[in-house]
């Protein structure tokens, strides 16, 4: 890799993949519309374009990876604005790759979501049934299919990366999406009881943004094809929601009744033999920092 684009790149998994690769000397141009993404994550050594990628179809040469990762993620938004969501996350990703097939970019690297399977069963495995139950996810499942034919109509050499619960720094803390983890901090910090949605038994699996890198740049320096592969990249470990508030500390309060999943859980096992990435980054450690 020497010149990439990443969208998103103002965004919590971008700019820290803006980082990672500017500190292994590969010129960067960010695409960005700061809708959600901030000016204080944009790295001032990258080449930072506002552009929202549903609307503008921009063209750049010379390129020789795109990091797709641009999207709008709150999964009840989507619910409520189903429309919106298919014009920023499907058009955008089409408008990518359209770019990609006339500027001769050889590698595109979508950011999915482990959301495409739905209710399904655990260590799940990329060859488990799909099921998306949100707008959003049915979105990061039509972008993996828009990714597979381009890498065969169009020799575009593709790959799909199912992030599950992403966390570190940079993430989103405010808004009416927050991951549990920042919400965990808040209330600790007002001295108030940790809230927990059902009865906290619920089992996520977190993976950490410098893991999720990680597996980003194994895939832009793999020198094989790819040819629309998908492959999670999760801890492969989970925590039910009680423990994770047990590592924060502080009382415990259970409030809302919500329809999720009870359990996520990723099999790891196709990324770690294709590319020997395996996570490095304990929850259990960041959260002490974290705190």
């Amino acid at each position: 890799m020497k010149k990439v684009i990443v969208t998103g790149g103002a965004g919590f998994i971008g700019s820290t993949l803006v980082d990672k690769l500017i500190k292994e000397g590969v010129e960067v141009i960010i695409l960005d519309d700061l809708s959600t993404g901030k000016k204080e994550n944009i790295n001032s050594k990258a080449k930072f374009i506002k552009c929202d990628i549903s609307v503008e179809k921009p063209m750049f040469f010379g390129v020789d990876t795109i990091f797709h990762l641009a999207a709008k993620t709150a999964v009840q938004e989507s619910i409520e604005n189903p429309s919106m969501y298919n014009i920023v996350n499907v058009v955008g990703t089409l408008n990518m790759l359209e770019m990609a097939k006339k500027c001769g970019i050889k590698k595109f690297i979508f950011s999915s979501s482990s959301s495409v399977y739905g209710n399904t069963t655990t260590p799940t495995k990329e060859t488990n049934p799909l099921n998306p139950l949100s707008p959003y996810a049915l979105n990061k499942l039509i972008g993996e299919q828009y990714c597979k034919i381009y890498s065969t109509l169009y020799n575009i050499d593709t790959v799909c990366l199912r992030y599950f619960n992403a966390y570190g720094d940079r993430m989103n803390n405010d808004g009416g999406y927050k991951l549990v983890l920042p919400i965990f901090k808040e209330k600790l910090l007002n001295k108030k009881s940790l809230t927990i949605n059902n009865d906290g038994n619920q089992k996520r699996d977190f993976i950490n943004v410098l893991d999720i890198c990680e597996a980003n740049i194994m895939c832009g320096k793999y020198g094989g094809n790819f040819g629309g592969e998908v492959y999670n990249v999760g801890q492969g470990k989970n925590y039910t929601i009680n423990e994770i508030a047990d590592m924060f500390g502080g009382e415990k309060e259970y409030g809302n009744k919500v329809i999720e999943p009870f359990e996520t859980l990723a099999d790891i096992s196709k990324i770690n033999k294709k590319l020997k990435w395996n996570p490095k980054h304990k929850l259990e450690t960041w959260i002490h920092t974290y705190i």
